[in-house]
């Protein structure tokens, strides 16, 4: 420096540090200061220039700004080099300057050039707004400000006027041109940026915006003054959508593989050596089919890395967060190292007061640049984690529509939605963690550094306690995870009975099991609580571990240092530097363990979608689609088509031609290769050897539909335009339109997923319109006949794929098992055992008496069969939905098993049939479309849903703020006096950290009044005590905590299970089962885990905050002063966070799941998707769902930072004005409490942020009690027992039944069900109840048992007034046989006896009764036999017996029978009704019943009626009227004699049940 500045000072610490007024000497103003800005440009702008090259954003207009920004540069440029040129100047005079006069103005004027060219760039690559120039003017404005109030202050002597003029300039200048850069440019033309309406502020927002995440208030506002939608969400940013992540990591993904494939591995290298002809004598030994076996094994390729494919991909973006991290690490060891300055000059009286002020302002600064920094970083990491999730998915999806069958087969649909989900989630949050590992070395080794400067080798005594707390926590961890285990399976095992009981909620009521199966669940759910208990235990032990390590730390470390040597001294600067590096420690030894097993999962997740990513993919090539001029639209020439590369060959030698325009049908058994061969010409089989080609489009109907969940429409259009008249034509074809009226929304309804809501034979019709519509070439149909019944599979042949249909000049491919269509079309081919039998027209292949023939003859028999089938359901055509669909199937049934009347039955048939086409009217079709679901009858539920739109009411879903009665609800469950005592607890272990803490700081006070040997042992042991006993409290009070929790969760659950067991029926007919097991898994499980842990993390949060205040405003009381605008600024901020986080958090998990559920779709359709050739669709589909997921992820993750940005400035705020009022007061204060507040204030900034985040997830979290709370308070039915009016013992003792003019209803505000019925039965009467579908038949049953109470009206039993005893008295002496067998699982004498009140050969008596013995003794296990989920492994009719079995066991005065054999044949039903005869003679016995002869020699009948109540006496009328109309009759009895005023049809319906009763 002194041959720069000549005599002038660099340094003077006289001048600078011990004085009042300091100043910066003369040398150092003209080096340093100016040249720092200078080199930070002239070291950033080539990467920057090289970045700008790279991404163009297209160039901005010359503006305003933008002029006054470069003239402002040139003339800095021209100021700056006015000094240099008046240096030369007055070197020419002879007036000799030092060189730095002329290397200064030289330097500083290139960087202004420099930057006036950056200026110009920057417009020219569309910047808006620059962040390199602005921390550059920021430099240069800091390192001007010096000089110039140097210049203010000796300006009387100012010998200079010159360069005084030019500097004031060049400070007015730079100045400016800082106020300027904080503008923003206007954005730029042509950009590829498409104008968004909704566009992200982010992509215009300016540099500081950016920073401190300013651009994302106007979401956060409005997300506070009311509840954010979809719609208020900004658009994704351009380069973090699908479009352009996912062909990124592709790209990257295929150079991958490539290379792979074109590197061979070493070992394949040494193989071929090994077989060249130095290796001669070996072939000798060896054959040559052992040979390639060998070389087959050696040869193996290197696998592709998905790894660095993400790293290539993402890996640039991911290590600019990376960067901050470091500088974010860097920057952390200053504040300890500033406040060991502080204290230091608090020791010092005579230290000028400027030098506090600025530490203090130093550490305000330091900690702003820390947030903002950090929070950058975290920023890069999320969004890096977003774009590989991305990235992950679509990849993921792509593949999924090209892999191979025998790669499907090696992954279900559910593993691979795990990818997806499950993988792709763990890399995301693998992300934001992953830069830790080697961040956190790196910080463990600075803070050691610093600490073993501070304190020497006594440091290793604290890092030796960090590591063993390693292999403690190590263990928790791992027990941890064990119980987790655990418990998920008792979980599981509670929601799946739980699941069960709801669905057979209605048999439990009716056989009053409740209590017996409520002691079940609450099993269960004892063994979960007690997994719970153990984890609480261990977590508190963690927890303790994880609060007492800092201080464990501190005091060995403190302790050994002062017994060590007796000449060191711990003094407040060591001892809360000390500290203060200890917090630093503890967070990165708490993560490291995190990360590393992170890391781990992470790793398992790779490997699985990297072996996912590199399955086999089809080969697009195998089917020749090209044009080419031949008359044939179809041709395999000399096929051999397996399904998997090394299986044998499933279709062998296939050749067939399919001349254009023509008819093919292809035939033969089960199994036989016809689907194989469909699926050949689609290009989805292995072909080994043989050419296929197609002329055209391909239209693809499969056996088994694929529907999407969209609209019936949609699934029609397939993504094609719409056009009303096609449309129409194609409906009506397929015989759709009928559907259609019987559709709540028409060809707008929503078909749920796999097309719940439509039958089967709806489905494949919508798949065969969806063909239709397409308007394809070639038309491959597999079997799509098979799934509608005969008439409707006619219309569809006539209409859709006959010679006459609207196919017709297609080429269509149908294979059928349709005998009667064979003679229409063009060719019929015949397969066997996977080859061509024989091909040709059907005379041909008659007259040829081959395979064919046999084929026609096995089949036309079962052909007639059906035929015969669908004669019948055409009893009658406008009363047939009065006839319900089991008694249609009832009938077939009964004749068909029939011997002895099968050929009066096929006269009778016939006749009926041509009586049929003679009456046949308009509604034939109607007709036609109801039979046709005959086959396909849907579930009870699916019907329910579709007619009863607004049966079903919405769920309805909080918004805003969480009411305070919600938490005082908890904290009631958990016990008032617990909830208080809990936060005691906490109070009392923050008051003794603080305690701690004070300790420390009069110990370290001892060294300046020179008392420190005497005391140490007594210091060490207080401090040891308080320390320890704050350790215990922690274990203590999380203990509390694990037993209140416990307490809540069972109370909770236990007030759930109770109200829902005590709900009347019409609760669960209007609530969606789903609904309420959400309540029990999805709830529970919050209030269980989730919740506590919550409130465990906001306790600590809260109580470290407010022990901050309360330390540093006993150190300083004026600090109270700030606490109350601070405080009003947090809790604003907070207030705004909370409702836009919570309602990001809602959006972000409703979009989550339409991903999954579309992407489980596409895998079940992908044979559909690629034949239509809608691959690029539904690609674009799927990126659209991640879009719109992502779209409010990415504010979820912006609101964490821009909160993060402000909380932190409050807490920096606090450290700012801790040291401050520290500085002000130093004269008062020992270095000791100045250490105390400080080392508090440095830490506060954490545990601010982290209490905003658990109040925001104690809001989320807390809503599960509201759910919960809401259905355990449901209207509750009748008490089970009424204790005074309790019936006798053996009541009924006659069973008569008596109703007094009773009238009922299903539910408040509907209509009369029955109305005014009265009615006597004696006891042992049996008595049949008939009348059509939803004429009240199951209802007048359901009011016996009180799940229907009465409206007006009672009943009467044996002389008690039912309404007036307990439901349980009353329904344990009724018994009911339900139309729908209901089992549990658990072993089938749980299910017939629950409560186990009978003996094992009472039980066995009744199974031999119900005809069960021989079945159930031919069983292992006997009587213990395990009934899976719903008595899945038992037929229907074995369950309707064991049904039978349970009321034998029963055997109570009354029993009722509801189509209790509708399931069973009719040999079964006639045993069932044998069985009743006999052993319920004197019971008084009510049957609901659709088949004549149940109930032939029944006492009476009462037909019921939706308008009025008739009884038929058994002699006046035989047959009953089953299916009455609207009309009210005003006949009281039914003969014979009526039917032929009626009309004919009827009459030979009845002839027909009359014959077939006759002959039983």
């Amino acid at each position: 420096m002194k041959h720069l500045c000549g005599n002038l000072t660099f340094w003077d610490s006289n001048l600078t540090k011990h004085t009042d007024l300091p100043d910066l000497p003369a040398c150092f103003q003209l080096s340093v200061l100016p040249w720092t800005p200078c080199i930070y440009l002239w070291l950033t702008s080539p990467f920057y220039i090289l970045y700008l090259k790279r991404n163009n954003r297209g160039y901005i207009m010359m503006s305003i700004l933008n002029r006054i920004k470069t003239v402002l540069g040139l003339i800095l440029w021209i100021v700056c080099w006015t000094d240099l040129f008046s240096s030369f100047h007055e070197m020419s005079q002879n007036q000799s300057k030092p060189p730095i006069y002329f290397v200064t103005p030289l330097i500083v004027g290139m960087t202004m050039l420099l930057a006036t060219f950056l200026i110009q760039y920057e417009r020219l690559k569309g910047v808006q707004s620059s962040g390199v120039l602005f921390i550059f003017w920021t430099i240069s404005v800091l390192c001007a400000i010096v000089p110039f109030r140097s210049k203010i202050m000796y300006q009387n002597g100012v010998e200079d006027k010159l360069r005084t003029t030019t500097f004031y300039n060049y400070f007015g200048l730079t100045l400016i041109q800082l106020i300027l850069s904080c503008f923003n440019e206007t954005p730029p033309l042509f950009s590829s940026v498409v104008p968004d309406p909704n566009a992200c502020p982010e992509i215009t927002a300016g540099f500081l915006s950016k920073m401190t995440f300013w651009w994302f208030t106007s979401m956060a506002i409005k997300g506070y003054k009311s509840p954010l939608e979809n719609k208020d969400l900004w658009s994704l940013n351009k380069q973090d959508s699908s479009e352009l992540v996912v062909p990124n990591l592709l790209n990257e993904w295929e150079v991958e593989k490539s290379k792979a494939q074109s590197e061979p591995s070493v070992k394949e290298q040494a193989a071929f050596r090994k077989a060249g002809p130095d290796a001669e004598p070996n072939h000798v030994s060896v054959s040559p089919e052992e040979e390639e076996v060998l070389l087959s094994k050696r040869k193996e390729v290197r696998q592709p890395s998905f790894l660095r494919a993400l790293l290539r991909a993402f890996g640039p973006y991911f290590l600019i967060g990376s960067a901050f991290k470091l500088l974010q690490d860097l920057i952390t060891f200053v504040n300890p190292q500033l406040l060991r300055m502080l204290i230091d000059f608090t020791k010092q009286s005579n230290a000028p007061l400027w030098w506090g002020y600025s530490l203090a302002f130093m550490m305000f600064g330091t900690s702003l640049l820390q947030t903002l920094i950090l929070h950058q970083h975290f920023q890069y990491c999320f969004v890096t984690g977003m774009r590989l999730r991305s990235g992950i998915i679509g990849a993921i999806y792509r593949k999924s529509l090209v892999i191979t069958n025998e790669a499907k087969r090696s992954s279900t649909v559910g593993e691979v939605v795990n990818l997806m989900s499950v993988d792709a989630q763990r890399f995301m949050d693998l992300t934001t963690f992953l830069n830790m590992l080697w961040s956190a070395p790196l910080q463990i080794i600075l803070a050691l550094f610093f600490l073993w400067r501070n304190l020497g080798p006594s440091v290793l005594a604290g890092v030796a306690v960090m590591v063993l707390l390693i292999p403690f926590n190590a263990f928790i961890a791992m027990k941890t995870r064990t119980y987790q285990v655990e418990q998920m399976k008792h979980k599981d095992d509670r929601i799946k009975l739980m699941n069960e009981i709801l669905n057979g909620i209605k048999v439990l009521k009716l056989y009053a099991w409740e209590v017996s199966f409520k002691e079940k669940i609450l099993q269960i759910r004892q063994k979960e609580l007690t997994v719970l208990r153990k984890t609480a235990y261990l977590s508190a032990l963690s927890t303790m571990a994880w609060t007492s390590a800092p201080f464990m730390v501190a005091l060995t470390t403190f302790a050994v240092y002062v017994t060590v040597d007796e000449s060191n001294v711990l003094d407040a600067e060591k001892a809360f530097v000390s500290l203060s590096l200890f917090n630093i420690l503890r967070f990165p030894l708490n993560m490291l363990p995190q990360v590393i097993s992170s890391i781990v999962q992470a790793s398992v997740s790779l490997k699985r979608i990297q072996d996912f990513l590199s399955h086999d993919e089809l080969d697009p090539e195998s089917v020749d689609r090209r044009n080419n001029a031949s008359e044939y639209a179809v041709s395999v020439v000399n096929g051999t088509f397996s399904w998997a590369k090394q299986d044998q060959a499933t279709l062998d030698n296939i050749n067939v031609m399919v001349p254009q325009g023509s008819l093919l049908a292809v035939v033969g058994h089960v199994g036989c290769g016809k689907t194989s061969l469909v699926s050949a010409l689609l290009g989805e089989m292995e072909k080994q050897e043989g050419q296929i080609s197609i002329r055209g489009s391909v239209a693809y109907v499969p056996q088994q539909a694929w529907i999407q969940n969209a609209t019936l429409r949609d699934n029609i259009l397939f993504g094609r335009p719409y056009v009303e008249q096609k449309y129409r034509c194609v409906l009506e074809a397929c015989a759709l339109t009928p559907d259609l009226e019987v559709l709540p929304g028409g060809d707008q309804t929503e078909i749920g997923e796999k097309g719940i809501n439509l039958s089967g034979g709806q489905r494949q019709r919508v798949s065969l319109a969806r063909a239709l519509y397409s308007d394809a070439d070639v038309y491959l149909l597999d079997d799509p006949l098979s799934a509608v019944d005969a008439h409707v599979a006619k219309h569809i042949f006539d209409k859709v794929i006959g010679p006459e249909g609207a196919l017709k000049g297609k080429t269509r491919i149908l294979v059928t098992h349709g005998i009667s269509f064979l003679p229409q079309v063009d060719n019929i081919l015949v397969m066997v055992d996977g080859r061509v039998s024989e091909m040709g027209s059907y005379q041909d292949l008659l007259k040829q008496n081959g395979a064919f023939a046999e084929f026609l003859r096995n089949y036309s028999l079962e052909d007639i069969i059906e035929d015969d089938e669908v004669t019948v359901s055409l009893v009658d055509d406008d009363e047939e939905e009065e006839f319900p669909e089991d008694a249609l199937s009832n009938h077939t049934d009964m004749v068909d098993n029939e011997p002895v009347v099968n050929e009066a039955r096929r006269q009778f048939m016939r006749q009926m049939s041509i009586m049929s086409n003679d009456l046949e009217n308009p509604k034939k079709m109607s007709r036609r479309r109801r039979c046709s679901e005959r086959k396909h009858p849907e579930s009870p539920t699916e019907k329910k849903e579709l007619k009863v739109d607004k049966l079903i009411q919405a769920e309805t879903t909080e918004t805003g703020r969480v009411k305070f009665k919600v938490y005082w609800e908890y904290a009631k469950a958990v016990g008032p006096f617990l909830s208080l005592f809990i936060c005691f607890l906490y109070g009392c272990q923050s008051a003794s950290a603080i305690g701690a803490n004070f300790w420390l700081s009069e110990w370290t006070n001892d060294a300046q009044h020179n008392r420190t040997q005497d005391q140490v042992s007594m210091r060490v042991g207080v401090y040891a005590a308080l320390g320890i006993s704050q350790g215990v409290l922690v274990m203590f009070s999380s203990f509390t905590l694990a037993l209140g929790k416990i307490q809540a969760a069972r109370k909770l659950h236990q007030t759930l299970l109770d109200n829902k067991f005590h709900t009347p029926q019409s609760f669960f007919d209007t609530t969606p089962i789903g609904r309420i097991i959400n309540r029990f898994s999805k709830d529970i499980y919050v209030i269980d885990e989730v919740l506590p842990s919550t409130i465990l993390m906001f306790l600590g949060t809260f109580f470290a905050s407010v022990s901050t205040m309360i330390v540093i405003i006993c150190s300083t009381p004026i600090f109270a002063l700030v606490i109350g605008p601070l405080a009003l600024i947090y809790v604003f901020v907070q207030r705004f966070y909370v409702a836009t986080s919570r309602q990001l958090k809602r959006l972000e998990s409703v979009s989550r799941s339409p991903i999954y559920s579309h992407f489980s779709e596409t895998i079940t359709g992908t044979s559909v998707i690629r034949a239509y050739g809608r691959n690029a669709a539904f690609v674009l589909m799927s990126d659209m769902k991640v879009d719109e997921n992502q779209k409010s992820y990415y504010p979820g993750i912006v609101s964490n930072r821009w909160l993060g940005v402000r909380i932190e400035f409050i807490g920096n705020c606090i450290v700012l004005f801790a040291a401050l009022f520290a500085v002000i007061g130093k004269d008062k204060l020992s270095p000791g409490l100045v250490g105390l507040s400080v080392s508090y204030a440095l830490q506060v900034t954490m545990s601010l942020n982290w209490m905003v985040r658990m109040t925001s997830d104690l809001e989320s979290n807390i809503v599960a009690v509201e759910r919960v709370k809401e259905y355990s308070e449901t209207q509750t039915e009748a008490p089970w027992i009424v204790k005074d009016k309790q019936p006798p013992p053996d009541w009924p003792p006659k069973g008569d039944v008596e109703f007094v003019d009773y009238s009922v209803r299903y539910r408040e505000g509907l209509d009369l069900v029955l109305r005014n019925i009265s009615l006597k039965v004696k006891g042992g009467e049996k008595i049949g109840i008939v009348g059509r579908t939803g004429a009240g038949k199951s209802s007048m049953t359901l009011c016996l048992f009180r799940l229907l109470e009465a409206a007006d009206g009672e009943i009467v039993i044996d002389e008690v007034k039912i309404s007036e005893i307990g439901l349980h008295d009353l329904r344990s002496k009724l018994t009911i046989i339900p139309q729908e067998p209901v089992l549990f699982s658990g072993t089938l004498r749980m299910n017939l006896d629950p409560f186990e009140k009978y003996s094992d050969e009472e039980v066995w008596k009744v199974l031999e009764l119900s005809h069960l013995k021989k079945f159930v003794s031919n069983q292992t296990s006997k009587l213990e036999l395990e009934c899976s989920e719903g008595g899945e492994n038992l037929s229907v009719g074995q369950r309707q017996l064991v049904c039978l079995a349970r009321a034998l066991l029963r055997k109570t005065r009354i029993l009722v029978l509801d189509e209790a054999t509708a399931a069973v044949d009719l040999e079964t039903d006639d045993l069932i009704q044998s069985t009743i005869r006999t052993q319920f003679e004197d019971c008084t016995v009510f049957t609901i019943a659709h088949r004549l002869n149940t109930i032939m020699d029944y006492t009476r009948y009462i037909k019921s009626h939706t308008v009025s109540r008739h009884i038929c006496k058994h002699n006046s009328c035989f047959l009953l009227h089953l299916r009455c109309r609207f009309q009210k009759y005003s006949l009281l009895c039914w003969t014979p004699s009526h039917f032929l005023t009626k009309n004919m049809m009827h009459f030979i319906a009845f002839l027909h049940l009359m014959i077939v009763c006759r002959v039983k």
